[in-house]
C-alpha cells in the first residue's frame, strides 16, 4: 500500500485543508442540493443530491485551472481576491459550516507525536484559523501557510518551501497530503513526496497523472502507514 513512499525520508507532514482535513465536499453538496430540490421532478433519477455532487466535483477542475494559470503567469497576488471570493461563493470559511473528515482528529494527534505538522492551504488565513479553532487543532501544527503567506500559491512550491523552513526541514524531507492535483504538483516542484486522498475533490486518474507517490481512500489511513516506519 505504501510502495510509492520513501518512508524513512519523511520527517515532517504538510496538509491541505479542504477535502483533506475538512469535509468541504459534503458541505458544498448539501448546500447545493437544497437549491436543486425544487427541481427534483426535472432531474435524471429525481436525485438532487447526486446532481449536486457531480456539479461540485466538476467545478473543482476549473478552480484548479485558475490556480495553475495564476501561478504560471505570476499573477498569484492579483488572483488572490478572486480565489477568496470563490471560496466564499462555495460556502467555505464560515466556522459553523466546517465538518471534520471522520478520523482526522485522531490521525493528527497520532502523527503529532512523531512528526512536525503544517497546514499548506490556498484558503485565506482567517478561514484556516477558523477551522483549526473550531476543532481545537491549532496546537498540533507547527505553522500554517495560507493564500497570503507567500507571493505565490500552489501549485507553485513557495508555500511548501516556506512550511519546510518553518519546520527546520529540507523540502525533500516533507510529505504533502492533499486531495487535488495542485497539491501534488506543488510537492513535485518542491522536491517533496506526496500523498493524494480521495475523500475530497480529486479523482484517482488525474491524481495519478499528476504524479502522486501514494493514493489513499481517506486521510486517516495515513497514520498507520507512516507510524509503521517509526521505531517505538
Amino acid at each position: 500500500m505504501s510502495e510509492g513512499l520513501d518512508r524513512p525520508r519523511i520527517r515532517g507532514v504538510c496538509f491541505d485543508l479542504d477535502g483533506t482535513l475538512a469535509d468541504t465536499d459534503d458541505v458544498l453538496v448539501s448546500h447545493l442540493a437544497r437549491y436543486l430540490r425544487p427541481l427534483a421532478p426535472l432531474l435524471p433519477g429525481r436525485d438532487p443530491h447526486r446532481l449536486a455532487r457531480d456539479l461540485v466535483v466538476r467545478s473543482e477542475t476549473p478552480a484548479n485551472l485558475l490556480y495553475a494559470l495564476s501561478d504560471r503567469l505570476g499573477l498569484d497576488e492579483a488572483a488572490g481576491p478572486i480565489l477568496d471570493a470563490m471560496h466564499r461563493l462555495r460556502g467555505e470559511g464560515r466556522p459553523h459550516r466546517f465538518l471534520l473528515i471522520p478520523g482526522v482528529e485522531e490521525t493528527l494527534a497520532r502523527l503529532h507525536r512523531s512528526y512536525p505538522l503544517a497546514i499548506v492551504s490556498s484558503r485565506d488565513e482567517r478561514g484556516v484559523r477558523a477551522f483549526l479553532d473550531q476543532f481545537a487543532l491549532t496546537p498540533l501544527f507547527r505553522c500554517l501557510a495560507s493564500a497570503r503567506t507567500c507571493r505565490r500559491i500552489k501549485p507553485h512550491p513557495a508555500p511548501l518551501l516556506w512550511a519546510a523552513r518553518e519546520m527546520s526541514l529540507p523540502p525533500q524531507a516533507c510529505l504533502m497530503v492533499g486531495d487535488t492535483t495542485v497539491d501534488i504538483l506543488a510537492a513535485r516542484a518542491a522536491g517533496a513526496q506526496s500523498v493524494a486522498v480521495l475523500c475530497g475533490f480529486g479523482q484517482r486518474a488525474e491524481l495519478e497523472r499528476a504524479g502522486a507517490d501514494l493514493i489513499l481512500d481517506a486521510t486517516p489511513a495515513l497514520a498507520d502507514i507512516l507510524l509503521a516506519a517509526v521505531p517505538g
